[in-house]
C-alpha cells in the first residue's frame, strides 16, 4: 500500500530530508486556517477534513440517487444487489430498535453508513500520494516539504466529533418530539432514580453525562480506530524508506513493508465497514433510546 519513501515527501531541493518522527508529524498535520495553539481552538478549521467530508457526501448522494433512478424490477445489476442489501440491512436493524416512525431515521442510518464507509475508504490511499503529487507540482511549505494534508476525515477528531453532535441533536429532537418538552424535561429530572425533590440534581446530573458520554463515546471510537489505522500505514511506510540498496537489511525491511503493508491493507478491508456499521448501529440505538421512557 505504501511504497513511496520518506525522502518522496520532502522537495528534492531541501537540504534535509525528514525524520522518521517529521515524517510521522508531518503526515498527521492538518491544512489549517491558522495554526492551532492548543487541544481545543475554535478558531481553527481544517480545510482538508472539511473538503474531503464533503466530498465523500455528494460522492455517497450520486451513488445512491444511481441505485434509486436505475432500480427495476428484473435481474438487479450487481451494483443494485449490493445497495440493496444495504438498504434492507439498516431497515432491519431500524425496524428492531426503533419503535415508531422511521421514515427519516433509516434514510438517516443508510446515509451514516454509506458515508462513513466512504470517508474511512480514504485510508486505501498510499500515505504519499498527495505529497507526491505536491512535489510533482511545485507546492511546497518554507522549509521544502509538500503541505500538510490529510484526506481520511474520520481520522479528525473534529470531524467525528461533529458527527456525534449531530447525533446528539437527533437524541435531544427526538426525546421532546416523542415525549413532548415538558415530558422530556420532566424526565431529566426525575429518571433513574425517583421523583422526590432531592433527587432531582443528581438525575439531572447523571443525564447530562449519560448525553455527554454518548456523544464522546461515538465520536472518539469511529476517530481512534481510523487513526490507528492511519499510523499504522505510516509505520509501514518507515520501512519501505530505509532502503539503501541490495543489502540484507534493505531487502529485510522492504519485505516486511510489502508484507506487511499487504496484510494492515487486506485487515482494513474489514474494519472500513465494520466501524462504520457500528457507527450506524450506535445511532440508531441512540435514536431509538430518545424514544423510550426510564
Amino acid at each position: 500500500m505504501t511504497t513511496e519513501t520518506v525522502a518522496a515527501a520532502a522537495h528534492p531541493a531541501a537540504e534535509h530530508t525528514l525524520t522518521a518522527g517529521q515524517y510521522i508529524t508531518h503526515h498527521l498535520g492538518h491544512l489549517r486556517s491558522a495554526p492551532q495553539p492548543g487541544i481545543i481552538d475554535f478558531h481553527v478549521i481544517n480545510y482538508d477534513t472539511i473538503l474531503w467530508s464533503v466530498l465523500m457526501a455528494i460522492v455517497a448522494f450520486f451513488l445512491l440517487r444511481a441505485a434509486a433512478t436505475r432500480a427495476t424490477s428484473g435481474v438487479p445489476t450487481r451494483f443494485q444487489a449490493a445497495v440493496e442489501a444495504l438498504v434492507e440491512l439498516v431497515e432491519d436493524q431500524s425496524k428492531a430498535i426503533v419503535h415508531g416512525d422511521r421514515s427519516f431515521i433509516a434514510p438517516l442510518a443508510l446515509t451514516v453508513l454509506v458515508w462513513v464507509i466512504l470517508m474511512n475508504s480514504m485510508d486505501f490511499l498510499p500515505v504519499d500520494t498527495f505529497a507526491w503529487i505536491f512535489d510533482k507540482m511545485g507546492i511546497h511549505n518554507a522549509e521544502g516539504h509538500g503541505p500538510f494534508f490529510r484526506v481520511v476525515p474520520t481520522a479528525d477528531l473534529n470531524g467525528t466529533f461533529g458527527m456525534g453532535l449531530v447525533v446528539f441533536a437527533c437524541m435531544i429532537y427526538y426525546g421532546i418530539k416523542i415525549k413532548g418538552g415538558g415530558g422530556f424535561v420532566h424526565e431529566l429530572f426525575t429518571a433513574p432514580f425517583g421523583k422526590h425533590p432531592a433527587l432531582w440534581i443528581f438525575n439531572f446530573g447523571l443525564n447530562l453525562i449519560e448525553y455527554a458520554a454518548k456523544t464522546v463515546s461515538l465520536s472518539m471510537r469511529l476517530f481512534g480506530n481510523m487513526f490507528a489505522g492511519e499510523l499504522l500505514f505510516l509505520l509501514i511506510a518507515l520501512l519501505g524508506a530505509t532502503w539503501v540498496g541490495f543489502t540484507t537489511q534493505s531487502v529485510a525491511l522492504a519485505g516486511l513493508h510489502v508484507l506487511l503493508g499487504t496484510g494492515w491493507a487486506l485487515f482494513h478491508l474489514l474494519i472500513v465497514p465494520l466501524q462504520a456499521f457500528i457507527f450506524m448501529m450506535l445511532t440508531l440505538v441512540y435514536i431509538g433510546q430518545a424514544h423510550e421512557g426510564h
